[in-house]
């Protein structure tokens, strides 16, 4: 009988207590996982429900006084007082302790001087900025701590990571991908200080079979240029396989540079590369061919008629008409001696032009080299240092050994040295022996403005890289290990030379093969 009239009454009071409920202030709303979650006046998290697009589009306001305050469980709601010390941002809690802030500025947009919204997740403290934002807060001085663990976390997930172009690359883990560009502590001292070393390192190992050629008399094609300019080949080899094309594949897969719209990007360019390295000594081989014909031709027809009768009635003329040898023009001797006329050997090794393209190559990828290593942060930059240093003495023996076989063997005599060959033995090394050191010093000066995730950066050094694979490539399977091997002075050569040579160039191949894994 008194069931109804209580149930009506029940329905009265909870309609009057819905003002009340209505009145309710929550603060410090945020977005977990595209759920709000607001703070109630006890400090306790609930859940609200996914914001409609007016809320999620309404712009959020700064407070505009926020007391930094604690609840009764010493639970900070708000921190205020934001200062910056160089890059980082420090705030303070409500019970007066300094805390770090979490946050990157953005352009020339200043960070916030408070937070509020204050709450846990777990053991980690996050506050709401005035855009909505979450950042985290961690004591003053954790920042190395959380670094640490999760270089921890890394090594425990079994991720590997090294630098390509001031690019962080980590395999073997989930990683964390980012376009921004990160701060990195750098010993400025230190990176000018190596400059030097690397300097004198390049510049030893490009001279060093010049050196050896001219003060010990040596041969150019006797056993010891056999073994560095075979290991020179699998140098030169190595470096447009798995250093070259490798880094610019890995440019070019970069996240951040988005899909491409053609996946044979880098090939496409490492093709082009071979084919202008194939043009240049084609077109150098047809003009020096050219000129060799014109100018004997035109000392044949120096010949005067007197000569020619003298020649006939002595019996000269019907045994062959006296040649004009190399030597009686230098300038043919000159040519002979750098573009070789025998059969199958059009492609030599030891031409002037084709040096002069495997130079190329090698400075297109060097300076990039030197830029990458002064970028890469501090826990890195010795190892990679040591990397690029065997690289470059590496590559420098490779390139001395085919500018020493330019010259002519002592045998030849000195009066057919042209004042070019003279030249070439200081300025051709000497080119490959600061271009590293300069790609260091550009590095210094863009330290601190280098984002390697820069669109407009990966197309740069994914091209250069790319295309210097393809130059690499062409000199080094063509020019160099097919001629000395099939049509050069390792085609017929006796068993031992040919095992040390083969030796040798597995030797070049492996040793820069394994230099790939950091650099």
């Amino acid at each position: 009988m008194f069931s109804k009239p209580l149930t009506i009454a029940a329905v009265v009071l909870q309609c009057l207590a819905l003002p009340a409920i209505a009145q309710v202030t929550l603060t410090g709303c945020h977005l977990h996982d595209g759920v709000e979650h607001c703070f109630l006046p006890n400090g306790e998290e609930t859940e609200i429900g996914r914001p409609t697009s007016s809320i999620a589009s309404a712009s959020p306001t700064a407070p505009t006084s926020v007391a930094a305050t604690t609840t009764a469980a010493a639970q900070t709601t708000a921190i205020t007082g934001c200062h910056n010390h160089e890059t980082t941002q420090f705030c303070i809690k409500g019970n007066g302790e300094e805390v770090q802030v979490m946050a990157t500025q953005t352009g020339d947009t200043p960070l916030p001087t408070a937070y509020n919204g204050c709450h846990s997740h777990g053991t980690e403290m996050y506050c709401i900025a005035p855009d909505g934002a979450e950042v985290e807060v961690v004591a003053a001085g954790a920042e190395g701590e959380h670094s640490e663990e999760h270089a921890g976390e890394s090594a425990a997930s079994g991720e590997s990571c090294h630098f390509h172009a001031g690019v962080e690359h980590c395999v073997g883990g989930p990683g964390v991908t980012t376009c921004e560009r990160k701060d990195r502590d750098y010993n400025i001292k230190l990176r000018i200080g190596l400059i030097f070393p690397m300097l004198f390192a390049s510049a030893l190992a490009v001279y060093a079979p010049l050196i050896m050629k001219k003060m010990l008399k040596m041969n150019g094609s006797g056993i010891v240029f056999t073994i560095i300019k075979q290991f020179g080949t699998g140098v030169i080899i190595a470096t447009g396989f798995v250093h070259l094309l490798t880094h610019a594949e890995l440019m070019f897969a970069n996240e951040c540079l988005g899909k491409l719209q053609y996946e044979a990007t880098t090939t496409a360019i490492a093709m082009a590369g071979a084919l202008i390295a194939f043009l240049i000594e084609y077109l150098g081989h047809r003009l020096a061919s050219w000129r060799r014909h014109t100018i004997t031709a035109q000392a044949l027809a120096a010949s005067t008629p007197k000569e020619e009768a003298g020649a006939a009635q002595a019996g000269e003329v019907i045994k062959g008409h006296p040649s004009h040898s190399d030597s009686d023009y230098p300038g043919v001797a000159a040519l002979s001696h750098h573009y070789n006329t025998e059969p199958c050997s059009e492609v030599n090794p030891n031409d002037t032009m084709t040096v002069l393209v495997l130079e190329a190559g090698i400075i297109f990828h060097s300076i990039l080299l030197g830029i990458t290593l002064i970028v890469a942060g501090d826990s890195v930059f010795i190892t990679l240092f040591i990397v690029i240093l065997f690289h470059q003495m590496f590559e420098g023996l490779a390139l001395g050994a085919r500018i020493a076989a330019l010259d002519p063997s002592p045998s030849d005599g000195e009066n057919t040295v042209s004042a070019w060959r003279k030249t070439k033995n200081w300025a051709m090394p000497l080119t490959f022996a600061v271009i590293t050191p300069i790609g260091m010093a550009i590095g210094i000066g863009v330290l601190h403005k280098f984002n390697g995730n820069n669109p407009s950066t990966i197309i740069a050094l994914g091209a250069l890289d790319a295309l210097s694979a393809g130059i690499l490539i062409w000199v080094g399977l063509v020019s160099m290990w097919a001629h000395d091997w099939l049509f050069g002075e390792l085609k017929d050569a006796p068993l031992v030379r040919t095992m040390i040579a083969g030796v040798s160039l597995v030797c070049g191949l492996v040793l820069m093969g394994v230099l790939g894994k950091w650099a």
